[in-house]
């Protein structure tokens, strides 16, 4: 009987993207999505404007489902900044989304942020997750201690900056690093 490890090549990536706000994550997550050849599951969150102005978030699941995470006119107990923060939603669209199953290649998550965060169960599906035998593609807030930190330092995530510099190229980079080579890339 051998006493050694498995090979770390075998392990799946955990490919976490940060970055301020507003530099291009969800628009890298998208665009990994829409070329991946796989089945994905998971969620991302759209940011609202009214007339101009962010007015809230919404949760917008890889199977077409929306609902409200935030909205400056919540109210409530739960509030990140201006915004209230709805958590049913996040517990009735985003848990379902991140419950792994047979059959899906990638699971997408954008973001581990404040609001998401104030959701224990949030943070008890991420850990299940972490241990599924998918690979991950999550976005984590650049700033943010607890559990936003806690996901940066765990073994096996590997931590992309996202800016606009770079934020074209991540896609196809991305990709590679999920083991996908597209056409025409060496």
């Amino acid at each position: 009987m051998s006493n050694r490890k498995p090979k770390t090549e075998n392990r799946k990536p955990r490919l976490l993207l940060t970055g301020p706000p507003r530099c291009g994550k969800t628009t890298v997550v998208q665009k990994v999505v829409a070329r991946f050849p796989g089945k994905a599951a998971g969620f991302y969150t759209r940011e609202v404007r009214e007339q101009g102005e962010r007015v809230g978030f919404e949760i917008v699941t890889l199977d077409g489902k929306t609902a409200w995470l935030s909205h400056v006119s919540f109210a409530g107990p739960y509030r990140v900044g201006k915004y209230g923060v709805n958590l049913e939603n996040l517990h009735r669209l985003g848990l379902p989304a991140l419950e792994w199953q047979p059959g899906v290649d990638l699971v997408v998550v954008d973001e581990i942020g404040k609001m998401e965060c104030l959701s224990p169960r949030f943070v008890e599906a991420l850990e299940r997750l972490w241990t599924a035998a998918v690979p991950l593609l999550l976005t984590v807030a650049e700033k943010g201690g607890g559990y936003i930190k806690q996901v940066k330092e765990k073994p096996g995530a590997a931590l992309i900056t996202v800016t606009p510099a770079n934020r074209d190229e991540l896609p196809e980079k991305i990709l590679g690093l999920l083991g996908i080579m597209e056409a025409g890339v060496d």
